[in-house]
């Protein structure tokens, strides 16, 4: 199987990198071409940094792995409240007080409801594709209204970045994504046939924690700085694309059929974790050492849990 692990290592590690290329050339050449700052950051941006998840999600179907995709965007969800919340919390305290995510965070509920009402119809289907697509125009097109006016600083913009490297770094992002994807599901699928368990389970664990592996970067260096209003805001804006643009674009390319055993704790756990942010966004409560101890542990057992 050391083969197979090296896949999916070198695939997550080419995804993590195109990934960032792509976001570079394509959020410089939007700037060029005098697109807004604002909407750079709520298209470009968010769609750039959710690209490797995308693929994985895409690839999977295409393979006939419908359940390694949905375990990755359930998976990358509960890991990113957990997990990416977690762990930078043990290395500093988060403040979050006079932060205000109320609003984005309501949407990612919204969200989350919306689409475990789906899971319940037992398969996830194109016209759930659309219902989903069409919530994540709304949320963007209301974010944008809402924001307008206010000095965005964009992820990735490079003012002085010349046009032949715009386009290297592009070339590099497209080419390097559906390669990263590819290897990382092959490997993803051929372990979990290997140790006998799901594609699913293998979703909601191993590559929902390797793609989730850039916000958990971000999110600690955040802490780090004591910007806990992108720490919060980085996990709450990855959870809505999760789940409305990665799994509303997957179910185009093909249906997604929901495992029993999914219905019966993977959602649940994710809308759980969902809820737990609650204190944090709004009572102001600071993300502490506790929390991270807290929030890290649950993540430890429901991995134990999903591998039972």
């Amino acid at each position: 199987m050391a083969l197979e692990f090296l896949m999916v290592a070198v695939g997550l590690v080419i995804l993590i990198l195109a990934g960032d290329t792509l976001v570079k050339g394509a959020v410089n050449l939007a700037l060029r071409l005098g697109i807004p700052a604002l909407v750079v950051s709520l298209t470009v941006v968010a769609f750039g940094t959710s690209a490797p998840e995308l693929l994985v999600s895409v690839q999977a179907i295409l393979d006939g792995a419908p359940g390694l995709a949905l375990g990755n965007v359930v998976g990358s969800n509960t890991a990113n409240v957990l997990l990416v919340l977690g762990i930078p919390a043990l290395i500093a305290v988060m403040h979050t007080a006079g932060h205000d995510t109320r609003r984005d965070y309501l949407y990612m509920l919204a969200a989350t409801v919306l689409f475990i009402g789906f899971c319940l119809t037992g398969t996830i289907v194109w016209w759930h594709g659309i219902v989903l697509l069409t919530a994540l125009a709304t949320v963007l097109t209301a974010t944008f209204m809402a924001s307008r006016g206010e000095e965005i600083e964009v992820e990735g913009a490079e003012p002085g970045l010349s046009g032949w490297k715009m386009g290297i770094y592009l070339a590099l992002g497209l080419v390097g994504l559906p390669i990263g994807a590819s290897l990382l599901v092959e490997g993803s699928t051929s372990i979990a046939r290997a140790y006998g368990v799901s594609e699913t389970v293998i979703g909601l664990t191993l590559v929902a924690i390797g793609t989730s592996l850039p916000e958990l970067a971000t999110t600690v260096m955040a802490a780090i700085r004591r910007h806990a209003d992108v720490a919060l805001g980085n996990v709450i804006g990855s959870n809505l694309f999760n789940l409305l643009g990665i799994m509303g674009v997957a179910v185009l390319v093909g249906p997604v059929p929901v495992d029993p055993g999914f219905l019966a704790k993977d959602l649940w756990v994710m809308l759980g974790a969902t809820l737990l942010l609650v204190p944090f966004v709004f009572l102001g409560r600071d993300i502490t050492r506790g929390w991270g101890i807290g929030l890290s542990g649950l993540y430890l057992a429901y991995l134990a849990w999903a591998l039972s």
